[in-house]
């Protein structure tokens, strides 16, 4: 990582940022690929609705861990930082369980899936039992991606890549194992695969850390590196409001499963809606994965802003041209009845939600490289504001398109999904140039 007021080249910026790229996409693999499958088990349509809600649930529990990446990266300056947000990783990934486990409180669960979000009783019998094979989950994450955060600071993204190599073995075989061996509940296989990926991934994580962990705790902690290294209360002051970004960004997918559900065709809705996402999410993913590359290589002052911005405008426009030459072209029918194996009748509901989403790419881009440049500046708090307004600007608009406009569930969804990206975005442009100005002052 060059952190001089040397150029860096894009060729440089590309390779760095590659494997956390195919890191990324081999992750949205996930998503299509499990979607294929419960769609050519019995009951797809209940299993993939049940798919989708717990797979929501779930993202939504982890999302006190989904920024230790990024803390990693920006704040592990040596032995006394890295054990410090080691045992904050840990506790949260404790928590994250014991919330999950809440979730599925008898008590807790049917005043949730049967009593707010009237979920069919077959739905939410099969979200159940993948919610519960789904445990290990959050606490997979967090620690892995805690990992990661460090493996990216030490410039072994490769590893990384490596990782999620075996996670995507580990998920494909437990997979297709449970699809020939038949007489599982879709739900249940498709969850049973994420569960086995994650945890695959953790260990791997672990034993391509070792090098990186050995010269971190080797490294002498002088008493100036310890009186400079952030204390527990600064850490919590730092990732509070990036979790707090996670938390609220996280409630979209739930809240458009609850809203989906009182809208105009709900089954369909909540079948094509995870094939939907898993499509963009392929996308996405390029932009997501920029996020901790623009952290590392960003440089103390910012010197390293123009290359990168110029590398994201480049992104941006080869992310959203993808999904809109799957979305508006003949592909569109190859992906959802070929590959994701939906019936004729449910592609011609994902296929008006998949053109619009067809934006969100770069918007996905740009959100990445604002976040990356406030937390290089230690402020975190504007992110959350605009995760906030964001999803209020969903809630806004699909309550205005879904129920009183009475458009299709999904249709609606998707609509309200870019409304919000949209607000979140333009609010952070401000904050971001006022924090390029400061570093670069």
């Amino acid at each position: 990582m060059s952190t001089t007021a040397e150029r860096i080249p894009t060729r440089s910026i590309l390779l760095f940022w590659l494997p956390l790229a195919a890191t990324w996409l081999m992750m949205a693999v996930e998503g299509p690929f499990l979607a294929a499958v419960i769609a050519r088990l019995g009951d797809p349509a209940f299993n993939l609705a049940a798919y989708g809600v717990a797979f929501a649930f779930a993202i939504l529990v982890e999302a006190p861990v989904i920024m230790l990446m990024s803390a990693s990266t920006a704040l592990v300056e040596g032995p006394v930082t890295y054990r410090r947000l080691r045992n904050f990783a840990n506790a949260l990934n404790v928590g994250s369980t014991a919330l999950l486990l809440v979730v599925l409180i008898p008590g807790v669960y049917d005043a949730l899936m049967t009593g707010l979000l009237r979920l069919p009783g077959e739905v939410a019998r099969l979200t159940y039992g993948s919610l519960w094979i789904l445990l290990p989950w959050p606490a997979a994450i967090g620690y892995r991606r805690f990992l990661h955060g460090l493996l990216i600071r030490s410039g072994r993204t490769r590893l990384v890549a490596i990782g999620t190599v075996l996670r995507l073995a580990g998920m494909a075989t437990t997979g297709l194992v449970l699809f020939v061996r038949g007489g599982i509940p879709g739900a249940w296989v498709g969850a049973a695969a994420l569960s086995a990926g994650v945890v695959t991934e953790a260990v791997a994580a672990r034993v391509f850390a070792r090098k990186t962990l050995r010269e971190l705790t080797s490294a002498p902690a002088t008493d100036a590196r310890r009186e400079a290294a952030p204390g527990y209360r600064a850490i919590a002051a730092f990732y509070y409001p990036l979790a707090l970004t996670s938390l609220i960004g996280l409630t979209v997918q739930p809240m458009l499963t609850f809203f989906m559900g009182r809208a105009p065709s709900p089954v369909e809705s909540l079948a094509v809606f995870p094939v939907v996402h898993s499509l963009s999410f392929l996308f996405r993913a390029l932009g997501l994965s920029f996020q901790e590359a623009v952290i590392a290589l960003l440089g103390k002052r910012a010197e390293h802003y123009p290359e990168l911005a110029r590398f994201a405008t480049g992104l941006g426009l080869v992310a959203s041209g993808g999904l809109a030459l799957v979305a508006f072209t003949p592909l569109a029918d190859f992906w959802f009845i070929t590959v994701s194996g939906l019936t004729p009748e449910l592609a011609a509901f994902a296929l008006p939600p998949a053109r619009i989403l067809a934006v969100l790419p770069a918007m996905t881009v740009l959100l990445s490289f604002q976040r990356a440049v406030l937390v290089q500046g230690r402020r975190t708090r504007p992110i959350t504001i605009a995760t906030a307004l964001e999803v209020v600007g969903v809630a806004v608009v699909f309550t205005a398109l879904g129920w009183w406009v009475e458009l299709v569930g999904v249709t609606a969804a998707v609509l309200a999904f870019v409304a919000g990206r949209i607000l979140g975005v333009g609010y952070l442009l401000g904050s971001m140039r006022r924090v390029l100005r400061r570093l670069r002052g």
